[in-house]
């Protein structure tokens, strides 16, 4: 199982399309306050339409909070246009923290300089500022996935109507 981290998400609709993808493949989300929005916001029900029951969803007051309390415990990652790695090289193992910022801003540049060394990038095209937030997820957390033989997703296809 792996963990996501939003720190200081400031859009619904990202939010609740994340702690969709979470809920889908058995991440943990942990979300960093303060937020652009309230958690009751009916945009993040909406988006996160009927899958908050099977949500693992946890909240800090600050990042600093949730890093005392899992460091050590796994490999924590931080996601920026301004890293040197690419998503692809990062070794990633179960149980992993994946760390992303705010949507207008990514992570404070304090925070990217002491973690420089887990700093991961995911390429993009000359000039152009960044990915959306939750595509940004999405991609490098079915990389770590991938890397991790999905573990403990189904691969079992369900078809529905007509079957020849």
């Amino acid at each position: 199982m792996f963990n996501v981290v939003l720190v200081e998400p400031e859009i619904p609709q990202n939010t609740g399309n994340i702690s969709r993808t979470c809920a889908a493949t058995h991440t943990v989300l942990h979300l960093v306050r303060p937020f652009g929005f309230e958690i009751s916001d009916r945009t993040l029900k909406r988006a996160g339409l009927d899958y908050w029951q099977y949500l693992d969803v946890r909240y800090y007051d600050s990042f600093q909070e949730l890093y005392e309390k899992y460091r050590g415990e796994a490999n924590f990652y931080f996601l920026s246009t301004k890293g040197k790695i690419k998503y692809t090289d990062a070794k990633f193992q179960d149980g992993d923290f994946l760390v992303f910022g705010k949507e207008t801003h990514g992570l404070p540049e304090p925070l990217l300089k002491e973690h420089y060394d887990t700093t991961l990038r995911i390429p993009m095209w000359q000039n152009l500022r960044s990915l959306n937030l939750s595509n940004s997820v999405a991609i490098t957390l079915y990389e770590a996935l991938r890397q991790t033989d999905f573990d403990g997703l189904n691969f079992e296809g369900k078809l529905t109507g007509r079957q020849d």
